[in-house]
């Protein structure tokens, strides 16, 4: 005997899509700010090999201040490593999301 989950579940591996079903009062996934919207669009733009790039940059610049005796500066510096891969993991996220429903101007 099919339930509904099995039957949702059937319709969507045959969409290939995932399903997105909206709650009385809660807004859709798709439904999201104007802020939001800028920033995916401007960050879309940007490659996400970049921001790897920056986060290793950060940490060879802190190696170097802590190899010169400037700790503070180092750990600073060395701080901004995870910050920039969680934003280039953000921006990865959205670029998949756009691919996936379709949505025009991320590459």
């Amino acid at each position: 005997m099919a339930t509904t989950f099995d039957t949702a579940d059937r319709q969507q591996r045959d969409e290939g899509m995932p399903s997105i079903q909206r709650e009385e009062g809660k807004p859709s996934m798709k439904e999201e700010g104007k802020l939001t919207t800028k920033i995916e669009e401007r960050t879309g733009r940007v490659p996400s090999g970049a921001y790897l790039t920056l986060a290793v940059a950060s940490m060879v610049v802190s190696a170097g201040f802590m190899i010169a005796g400037r700790k503070q500066v180092a750990n600073f510096i060395g701080q901004w490593a995870p910050t920039l891969l969680v934003i280039g993991v953000y921006n990865k996220i959205v670029k998949l999301e756009h691919e996936l429903y379709g949505r025009p101007g991320y590459r």
